[in-house]
């Protein structure tokens, strides 16, 4: 049985639980709120049938691509933390790496709307926190291993967070024209 979420069930943590920022962190976190909120926002009263289905030449549905924002944004805080042993080494992912990841991108079977929100606002949680915390905005690692990064490049945490900010506004942008394909819900207008 597929079961509606309600835009009342994607207010999923009380601003007042959140850790609190000043300066720079507080700005950060507020800009991301406001993708992830737009993001959200766009699954509001959609089944899971509903958030799985692709609606464009795309691959894409909603559920997928909460789930892929997810993941990025946790592998990226990991990163924060740990360096590049947070993630894979691109170079040498096979076929089967690949496909495997591309699982991140769609709901599979057993997956609920609800339960990708909910592990969303657990991974929300866990950044708005360490963004909170993190001794030093400035603090670097070296980047992973992969096609697309500089050889020898380093990221910054706030390098991180702003990666982080335009990956989840980019996806929120997939995911109001989804939404709108799905059935002329948008957003915004």
């Amino acid at each position: 049985m597929s079961e509606t979420v309600t835009v009342n069930e994607l207010a999923t943590h009380d601003p007042a639980d959140e850790p609190t920022a000043t300066g720079e962190r507080a700005e950060l976190l507020e800009v991301l709120a406001t993708h992830r909120r737009f993001l959200r926002f766009t699954t509001r009263d959609l089944t899971d049938e509903q958030a799985g289905r692709r609606t464009t030449a795309s691959q894409l549905c909603l559920g997928g691509l909460i789930k892929h924002v997810a993941a990025v944004e946790r592998t990226w805080v990991q990163f924060i933390l740990d360096g590049p042993s947070a993630m894979p080494d691109f170079t040498t992912m096979t076929e089967a790496d690949w496909a495997r990841r591309a699982d991140d991108f769609r709901m599979l079977p057993g997956e609920t709307l609800a339960g990708v929100l909910a592990n969303y606002a657990e991974v929300s949680r866990r950044t708005d926190e360490l963004v909170v915390t993190l001794p030093d905005l400035d603090a670097t690692q070296p980047l992973p291993k992969a096609p697309w990064s500089e050889p020898g490049g380093q990221w910054s945490a706030r390098r991180v967070l702003m990666h982080i900010i335009a990956e989840t506004a980019q996806h929120a942008g997939h995911a109001d024209i989804i939404r709108e394909s799905l059935d002329g819900a948008k957003t915004m207008g």
